[in-house]
This record gives structure tokens, sequence and C-alpha cells, in this order.
């Protein structure tokens, strides 16, 4: 039984693609709301649009989704977060952009808006006067308990964030964050503007991540407009993806090892990931190889001895990359600090939709290369990974096996790597279209929702970072945990400040 087989809606939203856009009153909203508390759907993402509020669930068996749209009459609509906590923070973040109330909304305290904004739900229709209001965090009550507060500014690059410890001695009793810092106004950015332009906004969203948000972009503008991008640039999409994969999963494993004091696994890590950095710019001419992914396809072909770097770079990795593995297993003093640290239970992930490493090291098998799935990863052999632990050590071995799947996957993709144009034509076809996307970064899955209007711009697009549904769970792994854990939990998730805050 498909998503919408037991909602009720009003019509169907026309050309929206692929998958349908229902728009719905109270009963189908509320019925929405009940699937996602028993856990018969995902939540895939809570965006606003002008007056509207729309709502992506993913089925149980991740192979169906569908978008809800709930006309704001009077300027609210029903909380999905006072039943389904997962968007209590999308909830805010609407609230605080456009000014639409969440009724009942368990959290009302802003998110975004950190006051330094001249009025109030800059995107909505009334844009009032600016109040401001001191943050109040959440209250913690027991003897003996202090406060330990730390950010937005870090002790070194990294983006601004801001953590609040309660604490119990060196034991946290909770752990809040506080958001927004790394706001830009990307979605105010791409209204109106045109598909090139709004594609490098895309790209930027999370730097980190920048050709999974291309891709995602890109797929979203094409199921729009109905565009098929040839093989050959889907191919090299894909080689673009798995290359950024790996090198920010070799970042992140010695950065982990880094914060448990083992040096040489971040010394030795770090030289493989620059190692692809260089084989990316060589190929693509961007060490990030950002804006070459473009709607209609890529904008430059890899370069004519690309192949055989690549192929170099993987025989270095293969060569190496095992002692590291070993080093690390072997290493008593490493494991004693990532083994039972930072426990994300298997109902959390689920309950939050967790994609990526996050996900899949407690027990969700969510992979959106896999499922619902994009070219060309269904004619590809892989695995997806899952551990049940939910521990900083089974969130290091899935980026270890997901390196070695994306070894796999890169040698694949370079055999059957086919020849042609590298680029489709794409333009408005007089008329309003709306295109909805799913790419899987390093992280987990980003969302794109778009609508074209009929001259080929950009009339709303939404970006949704994977990190909006890990961030609340860093909170619930530190738990129990002693302060000096942090930055090792903390980098185990490495959730992005940038592609949460917009």
């Amino acid at each position: 039984m498909g998503l919408l087989d037991t909602i009720t809606y009003r019509e169907m939203a026309k050309q929206h693609r692929p998958w349908p856009r229902a728009i719905v009153g109270d009963d189908g909203w509320r019925q929405a709301i009940e699937r996602l508390a028993d856990g018969r759907a995902t939540l895939l993402g809570l965006w606003c649009d002008k007056t509207c509020v729309h709502m992506a669930l993913l089925g149980e068996r991740f192979d169906d989704i569908a978008v809800l749209s709930f006309d704001c009459k009077g300027g609210s609509y029903p909380s999905v977060g006072a039943r389904h906590p997962p968007a209590i923070r999308l909830e805010r973040a609407i609230r605080d952009l456009f000014g639409l109330e969440a009724t009942s909304a368990p959290d009302t305290r802003s998110w975004l808006d950190l006051g330094a904004w001249d009025v109030r739900a800059p995107l909505g229709a009334r844009r009032p006067a600016k109040t401001a209001t001191p943050y109040a965090f959440l209250p913690a009550e027991g003897e003996g308990l202090h406060q330990i507060a730390v950010g937005p500014v870090h002790a070194g690059i990294i983006e601004p964030g801001h953590f609040r410890f309660t604490a119990n001695g060196e034991h946290v009793v909770r752990l809040e964050q506080r958001l927004g810092y790394a706001h830009k106004g990307i979605e105010s950015l791409m209204a109106f503007a045109s598909l090139e332009h709004a594609g490098k906004l895309a790209a930027r969203t999370s730097g980190d991540s920048t050709v999974a948000y291309s891709i995602a972009f890109a797929r979203a503008v094409e199921a729009a407009l109905q565009v098929t991008p040839s093989k050959r640039a889907v191919y090299l999409r894909a080689l673009m993806a798995e290359l950024e994969r790996i090198a920010n999963h070799f970042g992140d494993i010695g950065a982990i090892c880094n914060d448990a004091s083992f040096a040489i696994m971040h010394a030795q890590c770090g030289i493989l990931r620059e190692r692809i950095l260089r084989a990316a710019d060589a190929c693509f001419g961007h060490r990030l190889m950002m804006d070459v992914v473009v709607p209609g396809g890529v904008i430059s072909d890899i370069a004519a001895d690309g192949p055989m770097q690549v192929r170099a770079l993987l025989a270095e990795i293969r060569r190496t990359f095992p002692r590291l593995i070993e080093l690390y297993d072997n290493t008593a003093s490493l494991q004693d600090r990532t083994v039972t640290t930072g426990i994300v239970t298997a109902d959390l992930a689920r309950q939050f939709g967790a994609g990526g490493y996050v996900g899949r090291a407690s027990g969700r098998g969510f992979d959106a290369r896999r499922t619902p799935g994009y070219a060309p990863y269904g004619v590809l052999a892989f695995e997806v990974p899952v551990l049940s632990a939910g521990d900083v050590n089974a969130r290091v071995w899935i980026r270890i096996r997901e390196i070695e799947q994306s070894l796999s996957l890169i040698d694949q993709i370079l055999s059957a790597l086919p020849r042609g144009a590298i680029k489709a034509a794409v333009a408005g076809n007089g008329e309003v279209c709306e295109g909805l996307a799913l790419a899987e970064a390093f992280r987990g899955d980003v969302l794109a929702w778009v609508r074209i209007d009929g001259e080929g711009s950009v009339a709303r697009c939404h970006m949704r970072d994977a990190s909006w549904f890990q961030w609340p769970l860093l909170e619930a792994a530190i738990e129990g945990n002693i302060v000096a854990d942090f930055p090792l939990c903390n980098k185990s998730f490495n959730c992005s400040y940038s592609g949460h805050d917009l």
C-alpha cells in the first residue's frame, strides 16, 4: 500500500515529478502525522513556500516518496513536531524564515534567527518589526549540576555552533545545541535565480558535499523539466561523488583518531585525503570538483589522463589503507575510547530517519543510491554496510567499509564509462513545473525540491541536509558520557553547520 493510499487529499499538484505532490486539508495532514508517529513513514523534509507548508514522506521500504502540501490559512498549520520530534527544528526554522506558526508546537523558540536580523520572518509576507529576546536554554534540575558553555567560536578552523552542557562532575546530564550561526540566506538567494546561478548556490550549501548537492539540484531540475542527461555524464557524476565520499571519510577517520590522541592515524589519513583531492583537481580542474555537475549533465569532461590518475590513486589506497585499518583495530587505547562511546539506539535512528554512517551504524540501512535509487547505481554492484552497535567505533567501521565499497564502485565506473556527449540542453518549457530528488552524500541523503517558472528560472528551491536529523541524535548520544568524550562523539557525527543553517 502506497503512502497516499491512506491519506485523504483534495487534489494532485500538476507538473510535480517524479513523485506525486498532494494538496491536503486538516484530515490529510493529521493522517500523515500519525503515519510518522507510528513509524509507518519517515520524515524526509518539511519546508515552506510563501503560505504553504510542504512535507516529504518516505515509505517503510524506502521505495515510496510523496509530498503533501497544506495551505496555512490564518498563518498556521497543525504541528508535526507535537507528535513526531524530528520535525521540531524544521518547524522552528519555518517560523523564523516565514512567520508561519505550528499550532500546539512543543518548542516555539527561534532557531535560525539569532537576533541579528532587522525584521522577523524575512521571507514571509508581513515582515514585522523585530523584538530581541534572550534565548532560553532548557532547564535541568538536580544536586551538583553545573553548566559548560562552548562556542559558537571554537578553538580551530571549524564552523560556528553553540553547545550548552549540563553536567554532574564530568558526566553529561544534558547537551543542548544552538545553531544558525552559519545562516547565509541561501533560499532567498535562490528565488528568481537562473538555473546556472542557483546551481552554484546549491553547490555551496555545504562545501564538503558540493558534488552531492549539485547532483541533487541537477536531478530535481531534470525531473521538473523532463530532461535526461547522457550516460557519460551520469557516470562522471558518480565518479565525482565517490571521490568526494572517500576523501571525506578519510578526513573523518583521521580526525576521530586524533581526538582520541592517536595522531599517526590523523597524519596517514590526511595524506590519503590529500592524494584524492589532487587527483580530483587533475581530473576535473577543482580539488572539490565544485561547479562541474550542472542540470543536464556536467560542464567539463574528465581530463585525458584522468582515468590513469584515478587508477593510480586506487592502487595507492589499496596498498596503504589495510595497514591503517589493522592499526586502528589493534590499538587497545584507541578502542577504549571509541567502543561503547556515544551510542545512538536503533529506535532513535529509525525515528529520526538518520542517514549515512550515523543511521547505518545503528541498524538503519537506508542509502539513496540503492533505494529509491538513481543512475548509474542500479547497474553497479555494491553493498550498504550496516552495524548495530551505534557507537563511535561503529561509525568508524561504517566509514571504513564504505571506502572499500567506493573503491569497487570507482573501478566499475571507469571500466564502463560510456562515450558520448556530457551535457543535454536545459530550458524552460513555458509551464511552471516542480521536481524532487535525493542524492547520497557522504553524511547521508540530501534532498532538493525546486519549482521552475515558465521561463526556466528558479521560483523556489529548498535544500535539506542529512544533518537536520543527525544533530538532535548527537544530543542523545553524549548523554551519560563524560565531557571529554564530546569531541570524539561530535567528530564521529561530523554534522554540517553550513548545510543545516541554510
